[in-house]
């Protein structure tokens, strides 16, 4: 009888109609937050200038941080973001829909070419795209070098997003995922843009990824300092059953 019970709860929370209320639940539930919170905003001036400038851009968000980011955007160019196809990626699909994103499928392991070729056409249209660098399954904080290739092609330039908030649950989960809560104060930081020159060779990007990393981190390090957030490390990946080979999008 338990298995059963469990049978169909599971069939539950994997149906189309719960994916898409719980994403719409996360959608208003952050919307809340983001609202009641009084949020200390840097870095964001340029961003959108660059935007304005270069007609679309690359943003990269970790894993763990991206609840909150979304909400900063004020919707006035198209930005498409990158969704696993999976369970976890219809919830979040439903959530960024309602904020306004596009949505291209795909993840480092299930359909890396066709979203690869959708991701550069979304440059090549002047429409920015949204990039989990850590994702699908970490290790947290440490970039991969798939964004780098999409700059590389496109000469767009790359900004990394993260934020902190003085009160959150950490999800018991690889990415240690903020679940933030309302009436608080929080911080939200922008990298500088990175532009990844035509002719990069596979060391500068190894450089420009570290980079970039460092200075990710960095903004996230000191948010949480700020607001006496316990320090997050970076570096703990999914645990799985199967062996899980990571996939960049090498774009050339």
């Amino acid at each position: 009888m338990l298995k059963k019970i469990k049978k169909l709860i599971k069939k539950i929370t994997k149906s189309p109609a719960f994916t898409t209320f719980f994403g719409k639940v996360i959608y208003y539930y952050g919307l809340l937050v983001w609202k009641t919170t009084r949020w200390q905003i840097s870095g964001v001036d340029c961003f959108y200038d660059a935007w304005e400038k270069e007609k679309s851009l690359i943003l990269t968000i970790w894993h763990g941080r991206v609840w909150m980011i979304p909400y900063l955007w004020n919707g006035k160019k198209p930005l498409n973001a990158l969704v696993s196809p999976h369970n976890d990626g219809r919830i979040a699909a439903t959530f960024l829909r309602k904020v306004g994103f596009g949505i291209i499928d795909g993840s480092s392991n299930d359909g890396a070419n066709a979203a690869a070729v959708s991701l550069i056409r979304s440059l090549e249209k002047n429409e920015a795209i949204c990039i989990i660098p850590d994702g699908p399954r970490g290790p947290r904080m440490k970039m991969n070098l798939s964004p780098l290739y999409f700059a590389k092609k496109s000469g767009k330039p790359l900004f990394g997003a993260t934020y902190s908030i003085t009160h959150s649950i950490v999800a018991k989960s690889w990415d240690a995922m903020l679940i933030p809560l309302p009436f608080c104060r929080g911080i939200v930081r922008v990298t500088k843009p990175y532009y990844i020159p035509s002719d990069a060779t596979d060391e500068d990007l190894a450089k420009y990824r570290q980079e970039i990393e460092n200075e990710l981190n960095a903004l996230t390090l000191s948010s949480d300092e700020i607001l006496n957030i316990e320090h997050i490390e970076p570096g703990v990946a999914a645990k799985s059953k199967r062996k899980h080979e990571e996939k960049n999008y090498d774009v050339h």
